[in-house]
């Protein structure tokens, strides 16, 4: 469901140590310069979009942590930020399965929300930090795609690349 993805690199070195710091320490600070690299890097995938959308949190989550990430990362993209999904049903984190079971693991797990009602056959793209097998950036697609948004990109400051074998 995906037309396009970018990410602005690797998860890997100095980039997984800044979204680490800002993920699980609070940095906060440093999603303005992600979000820079991210413009600089990621234009092709924002130009002619119509809404940010950052993937949402569980409310679990998003007490716990106390901050959403994805939010903060998708404030310095340009257009203000829609809520059109919201995350319904809490999930295991994703960085502690194995590949085959994350798309399972957020299958049913996003709805669209009332702002997505505004999104009908627009250009959206979707922002998180990190994607590493792209399950959750498809599920969000196609909840988006079934609300009517006519185009899905997305964008990540970081992107998890397996060695091949």
């Amino acid at each position: 469901p995906l037309d396009r993805a970018r990410a602005i690199g690797d998860y890997d070195g100095a980039l997984r140590a800044i979204l680490h710091a800002l993920k699980y320490d609070g940095r906060r600070s440093l999603a303005r310069p992600l979000s820079t690299l991210m413009v600089e890097r990621g234009a092709d995938i924002l130009v002619g979009a119509d809404a940010v959308v950052p993937v949402p949190l569980h409310p679990s989550r998003r007490r716990e942590r106390g901050f959403n990430q994805a939010v903060d990362l998708s404030l310095g993209l340009g257009p203000e930020p829609c809520a059109a999904l919201r995350r319904v049903r809490a999930t295991e984190a994703q960085a502690g399965l194995p590949a085959a079971q994350r798309h399972r693991n957020v299958r049913g797990a996003f709805e669209a929300t009332r702002h997505a009602a505004a999104l009908r056959g627009a250009v959206v793209v979707l922002v998180d930090d990190v994607s590493t097998t792209g399950a959750t950036l498809d599920a969000c697609a196609r909840t988006l795609k079934a609300a009517g948004v006519r185009e899905v990109r997305a964008l990540t400051a970081a992107r998890v690349v397996s060695a091949r074998r």
